[in-house]
């Protein structure tokens, strides 16, 4: 126990643990078994003890050591989705799932020309070691495969846990209360991690001591190998913090989809009148706000504009000469807005614009509000996206300006340009067709 440390801790009960590195550990090499390796340093391990192993000793042993006269290229073939990209450094999901900076690929203490990849499966990896542990040394202990990572707004680095076996990784105090009887309805205990870094504190960087046992934790160890520390990674749906500033901004716009589906959830005003706030960013001409957006958010408000707008529709259709057969199909077509659970119908307002008395110039000067409108619309759906939710922009009401403002009471200097179907999306989106840029671009 060449080195030992000893710490009070609140965690279950308890009363203190000790953590201590592993001398004698000899370079691993590929095809070494690592369970065997520490029993030969005679641990003195115990049943309840926990065994913190840096990664690099486990790609070793299974021989994950590449051959890569250029990093990026090994980064890019361990990358499954990146996060964020400032300049050189990389923040990308890799193959185990992890989120971390260059896919986990290290080029450090490995030979010239290699890499080190990080464990196929981390997991397995740490079960792997456990059981050969037990054969070996016939202890039943728990075993932490660990990595280095940041952290998001937080400096410097820690060891978490990518590999767990026998380890209660996470502690869900959900349901209980704190020392004053209040409730606790949100606290998950990532426990592993907590016992990486205790590891990392006496194993250190550059000691050559890759191997760490934490003592008095008994309560943390389970007697079948558990879920592993894949459980501690967040999935899409609750990571809040997926994606970078930038690549956040390029997702929302290239996931932006029509939703014509939605469930019953109610929608958040709040998300609504947030997304609203993005769109009077639109660029616009004379530094006017030609946006408005009503915001029809009862039932009753909703039904009463569709209903007038239905009525308004079929008139015309039918001064158009269509069978009534065709204007049912027609109008049925329309129920992606009466389907919504909250509607938002976008206004042009000329207020601030100039006129020449020319109708070239008069109909330019209209154009350019359409297009600010439009980009308002535009920066209103991918911010809706960003909330999480399912927008439909569809065009009907500009057909029924007049019944529109009637109905809703707005000023006649408002244009009503469309209506947006906002809501929960019932189903996942169809593929999109990949269009190229290149196709939509002329260089001259």
């Amino acid at each position: 126990m060449a080195e030992d440390a000893a710490a009070a801790s609140g965690a279950g009960d308890a009363g203190g643990f000790r953590v201590w590195a592993l001398d004698g550990l000899p370079e691993v090499r590929p095809g070494d078994d690592l369970a065997k390796l520490i029993a030969a340093t005679e641990p003195g391990l115990v049943d309840g003890d926990v065994l913190i192993v840096t990664s690099k000793i486990v790609s070793k042993a299974e021989g994950r050591i590449v051959e890569a006269a250029d990093r990026e290229a090994a980064i890019d073939a361990e990358t499954v989705r990146v996060v964020a990209r400032r300049g050189a450094l990389r923040i990308v999901e890799n193959r185990q799932g992890l989120v971390m900076a260059a896919a986990g690929v290290d080029a450090s203490n490995t030979p010239a020309g290699t890499v080190l990849l990080l464990p196929e499966d981390p997991d397995a990896s740490a079960r792997a070691i456990r059981d050969g542990l037990r054969d070996t040394l016939g202890v039943d202990v728990g075993v932490l495969v660990t990595d280095t990572l940041g952290r998001p707004w937080r400096t410097g680095l820690t060891d978490v846990a990518i590999g767990a076996a026998g380890v209660r990784v996470l502690d869900d105090l959900r349901g209980g209360t704190d020392a004053y009887g209040n409730p606790l309805s949100a606290t998950i205990v990532a426990t592993a991690d907590e016992l990486a870094a205790a590891g990392d504190l006496v194993k250190g960087k550059a000691t050559g001591r890759p191997v760490a046992v934490v003592r008095g934790l008994p309560h943390l160890v389970a007697e079948d190998h558990g879920d592993g520390a894949r459980t501690l990674v967040r999935d899409a749906a609750t990571d809040m913090f997926r994606l970078g500033t930038s690549e956040a901004v390029r997702e929302a716009v290239t996931q932006r989809r029509t939703v014509r589906a939605f469930t019953d959830e109610p929608v958040d005003p709040g998300a609504v009148r947030r997304a609203v706030a993005a769109a009077v960013t639109a660029p616009a001409p004379h530094h006017t706000t030609p946006w408005r957006f009503v915001l029809l958010e009862s039932q009753e408000s909703r039904t009463r504009l569709l209903d007038a707008m239905r009525d308004a529709w079929i008139a015309d259709l039918r001064r158009d000469g269509k069978s009534e057969e065709s204007i049912a199909k027609r109008v049925r077509r329309g129920d992606v807005l009466r389907n919504a659970p909250y509607l938002a119908v976008p206004c042009l307002v000329m207020d601030g614009s100039h006129t020449y008395g020319d109708a070239r110039r008069d109909g330019a000067e209209r154009e350019m509000f359409v297009v600010a409108t439009g980009a308002g619309v535009q920066n209103f759906l991918i911010a809706l996206a960003g909330e999480q939710l399912g927008s439909a922009w569809v065009s009907s009401t500009m057909f029924c300006r007049d019944v529109v403002r009637e109905t809703l009471g707005l000023p006649e200097n408002w244009d009503p340009m469309g209506a947006v179907a906002i809501g929960r999306p019932a189903e996942d989106p169809r593929p999109r067709p990949a269009r190229e840029a290149g196709a939509f671009i002329e260089v001259r």
